[in-house]
């Protein structure tokens, strides 16, 4: 009796220092309690990418702040109050910091249309774009109406240049190759032409026929980007066989010069003249006839 009249003692004592919040158990949690975990789900559901970031840290945010609401209204989720607050902070900081580091990923809208059309569908990021622009020191160029941008056998091979807008002629002895069109390259049989250590001119000309814009990378430090980065330099080399095999389709109409012969490529080394046609003359007659009774005479 001494044993149970002591514990029983205990159990009050240790009541009333620790009480139990049993409305926890007979209370369902309020709107504030609930939401928050609906915006956790979401969060937890953002994707890959600074816009998944963004996306998922926005609503991790916003579900913590709630939950920290949630917890400050209760007096017996103390401890809960303070780790959904420190969560909250540090999805706020992070909410700022990738803001902050989007924002020095956006371009200009003719860098980012060539963002879109040309790199985007190859993986590479916002970030590895960034280090693509800076190569280039962010300048676009302009060419006016029936200006070159290289001329046969005087303008040496020294960057990569992408079309952003506008049309060039492509014209070897006068005579018209093709056109090049925006996120084009103006010159990558030239560029794939040589290795880093040579030097060469071009062999045909390029002329506006209006207004162009475009960007170019100067080859020496394209080459240092290549070096540190080596997935970029895939990038450029699938990029510039690519826009070759289009020039070589697009030469179906083959170019003549006046002299007869037919260009199959934009590099004028390759190249080949008609074949010369077997006239059918009287001299000749001989020749077949003696050709083809020396069979029957060694029958014979």
């Amino acid at each position: 009796m001494d044993t149970l009249t002591h514990l029983a003692e205990n159990n009050e004592t240790d009541s009333l220092e620790h009480p139990v919040c049993s409305d926890w158990n007979e209370n369902p949690e309020g709107s504030t309690f609930h939401l928050a975990h609906i915006l956790l789900v979401l969060g937890f559901m953002g994707g890959s990418g600074f816009y998944g970031l963004l996306y998922m840290f926005c609503f991790l945010t916003l579900g913590f702040f709630c939950y920290s609401i949630w917890s400050w209204s209760d007096p017996c989720t103390t401890d809960s109050f303070s780790w959904t607050f420190a969560l909250f902070v540090f999805c706020l900081a992070q909410v700022v910091h990738v803001s902050y580091r989007l924002r020095r990923v956006t371009f200009e809208k003719e860098f980012q249309d060539l963002y879109d059309y040309m790199f985007k569908k190859l993986g590479v990021s916002l970030t590895q774009f960034g280090k693509i622009v800076e190569c280039c020191d962010g300048d676009i160029h302009t060419i006016d109406k029936d200006h070159c941008f290289a001329m046969e056998g005087k303008t040496s091979i020294d960057k990569l240049s992408v079309l952003l807008s506008g049309r060039i002629r492509v014209t070897v002895n006068g005579e018209f190759l093709h056109y090049i069109h925006p996120f084009q390259f103006l010159d990558s049989p030239e560029w794939d032409s040589l290795r880093p250590s040579e030097e060469g001119c071009f062999q045909v000309t390029l002329r506006a026929d209006n207004r162009c814009r475009y960007v170019a990378w100067r080859r020496k430090k394209l080459y240092l980007l290549f070096a540190q980065h080596r997935y970029i330099a895939k990038i450029f080399a699938l990029l510039v066989r690519n826009d070759i095999a289009e020039k070589l389709f697009s030469l179906n109409d083959k170019a003549f010069d006046i002299r007869g012969f037919r260009y199959d490529l934009r590099l004028p080394s390759f190249c080949h003249g008609p074949e010369p046609e077997i006239e059918n003359t009287s001299e000749s007659r001989p020749v077949l006839e003696e050709s083809e009774t020396k069979p029957a005479e060694r029958d014979s």
